[in-house]
């Protein structure tokens, strides 16, 4: 009995169904989707996996019926995002294991970020005149909040490889490809950084295209640790002098940090990190090293990154500590400060009299800064993950969090599209903005789905005020 009832439910579910046995199941599942990813619970043959991505992909009102993905970047923005992008360094590897042998195969091969937008399309000619037809070109967002399930949005959204075959994508127009993707992982720290994808026809989604793909990706990681290897050991090796210093983080200047990831310094900007948005305790990335640090050294590197000059033990207590502050408490801890940084790098050691830092140190505050001062609003809101060390008292953090957040917001208000306002109306910051809503309201096109969205807000928003 078990052997006769095994083969029923495995095909009930999907499981060991061929790609192309799968279709007429994909196909059964759009007739029955509702409005809200309803009416896929008892469609046979349909992989739980495509199920529960079309159900996400409905909740967050993609649209299956639109025939191309939007551009979340014009060319200018996209050159300067993927020059400084780390998976720029990872692209020589790319290009010689999959992006070669598909002019022979009829294939695509893109890299996109970690938030799913397309860096490079590149491979056969004829594919790619194709494939402009559902925007599938460098710069569209291919996430699954945007054009649902495909194997880009898909393997982020689940953090895994995955392959997606012809139906059993959510949009329509994508029906007549079938596409492999895996995640790509910093090697160092294991986060996010984007996603590495074959496009094609029945072929793209073979058994053995997994498994190039994985190899890919991990021949990648390796090439992207050694390279990282080989620049921290030739800083070290080089005569001790001090770089040009920074332009002030804040000024609207891009600092000498982000100069550095420059075309044939690919990842040189991610090496040297603070992290301080959307966090209470910064990150700390040090040629390839990453530390969180406590809250009080994190306000500390803020204050020192924005001042790149140096500040007095007297002007760095002002800034710190609110109302009357010691240099003795300040002094004690510097101490505690440098015993860490001792630990990831003797050199990044902060010099006294005054305090200042020895090494270039990006802070992502500093970048969306600089961003918004050229006029690059979407990639500053997706730098963009939440106020500046939010609960942070000190007076210096409390003008730079303000600052940040203020010019972010004038910004996307005055220049945004109605995509990055209701982006930037999901930030905590922004969760009672009735004036963003409003605008994003007025530019969102008449039969658009997400204006009941911003209308129930609305409401809402309404209600409690009145109340």
């Amino acid at each position: 009995m078990r052997n006769s009832v095994e083969p029923a439910l495995l095909r009930a579910s999907g499981a060991g169904l061929s790609p192309e046995a799968r279709q007429p199941y994909a196909h059964a599942g759009h007739e029955q989707l509702g409005s809200l990813g309803t009416g896929l619970e008892h469609v046979p043959g349909l992989r739980s996996l495509i199920r529960e991505s079309w159900q996400r992909s409905a909740q967050l009102h993609a649209n299956p019926d639109n025939p191309e993905a939007p551009l979340a970047m014009d060319r200018e923005e996209l050159e300067e995002y993927r020059q400084q992008h780390p998976l720029a360094a990872i692209m020589p590897v790319i290009h010689k294991l999959l992006v070669l042998p598909s002019h022979d195969s009829g294939m695509l091969v893109a890299v996109g970020d970690e938030v799913g937008r397309l860096l490079w399309v590149e491979g056969d000619p004829a594919m790619q005149r194709r494939a402009e037809g559902m925007m599938f070109v460098p710069g569209a967002d291919w996430s699954e909040a945007t054009v649902g399930t495909s194997a880009p949005g898909t393997a982020l959204a689940l953090g895994r490889g995955i392959q997606i075959a012809g139906a059993e994508h959510y949009k329509r127009s994508v029906h007549p490809w079938s596409c492999t993707a895996v995640p790509f992982h910093d090697p160092d720290s294991g986060a996010l950084l984007g996603v590495v994808d074959i496009t094609g026809t029945e072929s793209a989604v073979a058994p053995h295209t997994l498994s190039l793909v994985e190899a890919t990706v991990a021949a990648a990681q390796a090439h992207l640790r050694v390279e990282r290897l080989q620049l921290a050991a030739a800083r070290h090796a080089a005569p001790a002098r001090r770089r040009p210093a920074a332009t002030v983080a804040g000024s609207g200047s891009m600092t000498t940090a982000a100069k550095a990831a420059a075309p044939g310094r690919p990842g040189s900007l991610y090496r040297n990190s603070l992290q301080l948005l959307g966090r209470d305790q910064a990150v700390l990335s040090l040629d390839g090293r990453t530390v969180t640090l406590s809250a009080r050294h994190s306000e500390i590197l803020a204050l020192l990154s924005a001042h790149p000059n140096g500040l007095s033990a007297e002007e760095l207590s002002a800034l710190l500590y609110p109302g009357d502050g010691s240099t003795m408490t300040l002094r004690a801890e510097m101490v505690r400060l440098r015993k860490v940084l001792l630990q990831l790098n003797p050199a990044a050691v902060p010099e006294s009299r005054p305090y200042r830092l020895p090494v270039d140190l990006s802070p992502d505050s500093g970048q969306v800064l600089s961003c918004l001062q050229r006029g690059a609003h979407r990639i500053a809101l997706e730098i963009y993950r939440g106020a500046v060390l939010p609960r942070s008292e000190a007076p210096g953090v409390a003008e730079l969090r303000s600052r940040v957040s203020r010019l972010l917001r004038e910004a996307v208000l005055t220049d945004g599209s109605a995509e990055s306002l209701l982006k930037y109306a999901q930030l905590p910051e922004a969760q009672d903005d009735v004036e963003v809503r409003t605008t994003a309201l007025k530019l969102l096109p008449p039969r658009s789905p997400k204006r009941a969205a911003v209308v129930a807000d609305l409401e809402r928003l309404e209600s409690e005020l009145s109340a």
